[in-house]
């Protein structure tokens, strides 16, 4: 059974069981909610990564209560992520406990995490996909593309992707469907850091992520 802990009156953390492990949800909470964003984190980090924790802070003052997933291997203390099956298993799991907030659900999440939830968003239910960092292929190896996977979501979806990210640079995506949207942070690396010769900061770079998501999410649920 969930477990759910208050840490303010905006922000809750709630423990969902899942087949693989315990996963935890922590919710931040905007006042008359339309929509809520699901988000998880990547193979090699966690919900504190920089542009998960921008858009909880910024999307509740936008209408949009955001639920940062962490995964139960990273719960569990793993340093190792578990394989992809393994984890659209958490995620699955997981849904109902999102459902019960009575939002439409934007599925999200940073590179492995968004590969999650574009492998699951059309059987979940997902009103949209926000794809951070997709990982369009490892490093050093575009010949091995996932395009695949996310021209698979059927739902409308999002990518944020770094300017000179290894895992994919913008202009390694192919040709998009009218129903996808790719915006660029230049000079962005695979977790948005800048390198000191960019002509944007951090703030600047991760105004242009919660602001191209927030402008994005009307348009998503039209």
């Amino acid at each position: 059974m969930a477990a759910k802990k208050t840490e303010s009156p905006e922000v809750t953390t709630e423990t969902v069981p899942t087949p693989a492990g315990d996963a935890r949800i922590t919710w931040h909470h905007a006042p008359g909610a339309h929509v809520l964003l699901a988000a998880s984190h990547g193979a090699g980090g966690g919900i504190e990564a920089r542009d998960l924790r921008a858009l909880a802070g910024v999307l509740p003052g936008r209408g949009a209560s955001v639920a940062l997933v962490e995964q139960p291997w990273r719960v569990a203390g793993k340093k190792i992520a578990p394989a992809p099956s393994t984890l659209d298993t958490g995620w699955r799991a997981l849904w109902p406990a999102l459902e019960k907030a009575g939002l439409p659900i934007v599925a999200g999440g940073r590179s492995a995490g968004a590969r999650v939830a574009c492998r699951t968003a059309r059987e979940l239910g997902a009103k949209a996909v926000l794809a951070l960092s997709f990982p369009l292929h490892s490093p050093g190896k575009p010949e091995r593309s996932r395009a695949d996977e996310l021209l698979a979501t059927g739902v409308p979806t999002l990518i944020v992707q770094g300017g000179r990210d290894p895992f994919g640079r913008p202009e390694e995506f192919p040709g998009l469907p009218a129903d996808m949207e790719l915006v660029t942070v230049p000079y962005g690396d695979h977790g948005f850091g800048l390198p000191k010769s960019a002509d944007l900061d951090e703030p600047e770079a991760l105004a242009l992520i919660t602001g191209a998501v927030a402008d994005w999410l009307p348009r998503a649920l039209a």
